[in-house]
């Protein structure tokens, strides 16, 4: 199972008001366009017309992942994903996130699902990620794992976390250097900062831009520090 971007938005958004606005839930295509290219809580944020969220929903119903209800005059869609991976509910909202807004921090998940799912602490979160990071035990029939944690961004504390649903973990890899500060994060390209190469790499260029600095202040200090010759005032 390998979902391209628009297919994990649509997912997500239906997830997402399931949980949030059940009064408003299944969704119509025009709500579900909306919910997708909504400006806040996405990450990127997207522009995505009928066409596209039409077809995602094909693709999504062939898979087994959605499904039409026809009980009014507008078709409206819902998703079936926590019943095809066994989901939790907070197995489920760390997924929903994940599909929103890319690959996150424990701290960040903790801090984005009060709408969706309450944790308990930082540990209750990391604990529902090692458990969708785990593979899946004898006779159990759920699709493990869903989660993947990334490699640790260069000063980042925290490690990240993306699904495995869009691919391989190393495009997630990729696309969350975008995030980084100084970078643009775009959806039609998703190209990093200029802020890349190793650990030792930028170690040594601060170090010689250290350098550089404390001899500057010791030219400016040996100026001050030289008294000039004071001017005889006749009398």
């Amino acid at each position: 199972m390998t979902l391209d971007p628009i297919q994990v938005r649509v997912l997500g958004a239906l997830i997402e008001k399931e949980i949030a606005t059940p009064e408003n839930y299944p969704l119509s295509l025009n709500a579900l366009v909306a919910a997708s290219n909504q400006r806040s809580s996405r990450d990127p944020v997207m522009d995505l017309g009928e066409d596209q969220v039409r077809q995602a929903l094909h693709t999504l119903e062939d898979m087994g992942l959605t499904a039409v209800v026809r009980d009014s005059r507008v078709p409206k869609y819902e998703h079936l994903i926590r019943t095809v991976l066994n989901l939790r509910r907070d197995e489920t909202a760390v997924l929903c996130l994940l599909f929103l807004r890319g690959p996150q921090t424990p701290g960040e998940l903790r801090a984005r699902t009060d709408r969706l799912y309450s944790f308990d602490g930082l540990e209750a979160v990391e604990s529902t990620l090692a458990r969708m990071m785990a593979e899946p035990s004898e006779g159990e029939q759920a699709m493990r794992p869903l989660v993947a944690v990334l490699p640790r961004q260069p000063g980042s504390r925290e490690a990240r976390y993306a699904h495995l649903l869009g691919g391989p973990v190393e495009a997630a890899a990729r696309d969350s250097a975008a995030d980084r500060p100084g970078s643009r994060n775009n959806f039609a390209t998703g190209a990093p900062d200029d802020q890349g190469g190793s650990i030792t790499e930028r170690i040594g260029t601060l170090e010689k831009e250290v350098s550089e600095l404390r001899t500057i202040v010791a030219r400016l200090e040996a100026r001050l520090t030289t008294t000039p010759d004071t001017e005889q005032i006749p009398e």
